[in-house]
């Protein structure tokens, strides 16, 4: 098999690779934020609504109808954000995007190196290329902040492997993954 077309290989599988770190990065930090409004939203909303409900039995009417007022606008805001479902779902894409980074790993350290041949390992190349593109395709976007946030952690190594430092010599993270 030509070097060339291995040596491309190996970039393409490398470029896989790091679109998936920063997009299942950049979901993993969305989904955490979007918990976040959920706890946000939602903790307080009950804590008021219980309050409410002593206020109305202690006969503070005023206090009751004000604290219900603001539990149920929260309770809506909540409703319409559906910020625990946004959790949910870029939590779901970071995970598939961290098993894509992994598979294009494993493609590029292991598979090219095995002996496969040419026409079989460029059959297994574009099969990662579609599956990060019909991820991106199925994945809820990713806003600039969370984006902004993955990219940081990965520049001060928090996806780095501790592995990969000892091996290469290159500065480890924190931790693999997520």
């Amino acid at each position: 098999m030509s070097t060339n077309i291995v040596d491309e290989m190996r970039a393409e599988a490398a470029r896989i690779e790091e679109d998936s770190l920063y997009s299942g990065k950049g979901h993993f930090e969305a989904a955490r934020a979007w918990g976040n409004v959920h706890l946000w939203l939602g903790i307080p909303a009950a804590v008021l609504a219980a309050i409410a409900s002593a206020s109305a039995f202690k006969q503070e009417v005023a206090l009751a109808g004000a604290l219900a007022l603001t539990a149920s606008v929260l309770s809506a805001i909540s409703t319409f954000l559906n910020a625990s479902e946004r959790s949910q779902l870029h939590h779901q894409a970071g995970v598939k995007h961290n098993a894509l980074r992994n598979r294009a790993r494993i493609f590029r350290e292991l598979d090219l190196k095995s002996g496969v041949g040419p026409s079989d390992l460029l059959a297994s190349l574009k099969a990662l290329a579609q599956e990060r593109d019909d991820l991106n395709l199925s994945s809820p976007q990713i806003p600039k902040f969370a984006f902004r946030r993955a990219r940081g952690g990965i520049e001060t190594g928090e996806a780095a492997y501790k592995v990969d430092s000892a091996i290469t010599g290159a500065p480890g993270g924190k931790s693999g993954g997520a």
